[in-house]
């Protein structure tokens, strides 16, 4: 058994509040001070002593794991297919986290892309972005944004906006229709490929979120 310390990425956002039970039946619960709200820290210790979480956006998730620097984290299959790193796997859909990435337009111009071969685009995922509208014949020119998409269009950056959508509500209230969805979206246990194979943790960890995440599904 490995004598170092295991690190677990989680995702601050939208994901976590629904990944921490999942993670807790799983075996893998945070220590208390994770909890407290004014707690700025980044690193936090657990209930096994072999294990710490690291807290960060969801992309670097994606990045440490990648990487070795966590050998296993839970992020959106969005992260997961937007940078495609051959040293991620992702062998476990939680069954969280759902929601959809979307090309989202003003309302006025619902409608209007026929005929069109280029096409200036607002997103936090150019490569997913470029991709879909290459499978249409169009040329998209993704302007990389981290927030704030919805403003886009309305201040000439953008046509449209390419960005995660859950019930659309900040989108109708920001003057925007939502025109076609490019993907499902649903959290998933990410582990390193190298870590899989030499650490025996790692596998534990799988089959544990795989066997949590099969009895609560067929519930």
């Amino acid at each position: 058994m490995p004598n170092d310390v295991l690190t677990f990425a989680i995702p601050k956002g939208r994901i976590l509040d629904e990944a921490l039970p999942v993670m807790a039946r799983a075996g893998v619960v945070p220590e208390d001070a994770f909890y407290d709200k004014s707690n700025r820290a980044l690193s936090f210790a657990t209930t096994r002593p072999d294990m710490r979480l690291i807290r960060v956006r969801a992309f670097d998730v994606a990045t440490f794991v990648a990487h070795g620097a966590a050998q296993v984290g839970i992020v959106g299959s969005d992260v997961i297919e937007e940078f495609n790193y051959a040293d991620l796997y992702a062998p476990v859909d939680l069954d969280i986290g759902h929601c959809r990435l979307s090309v989202a337009v003003p309302a006025r111009d619902a409608g209007d892309s026929n005929g069109v071969s280029h096409l200036r685009v607002a997103t936090k995922y150019p490569n997913l972005t470029r991709r879909y509208f290459e499978g249409q014949g169009i040329q998209a020119e993704c302007v990389k944004l981290n927030g704030a998409m919805e403003l886009a269009p309305s201040l000439g950056l953008a046509g449209r906006i390419v960005d995660l959508v859950s019930t659309g509500r900040t989108l109708k209230d920001n003057g925007l229709v939502e025109t076609d969805t490019i993907v499902q979206i649903s959290a998933r246990l990410i582990v390193n490929r190298a870590a899989l194979k030499t650490d025996p943790r790692v596998a534990e960890l799988v089959a544990a979120f795989r066997a949590e995440t099969e009895k609560r599904v067929e519930i």
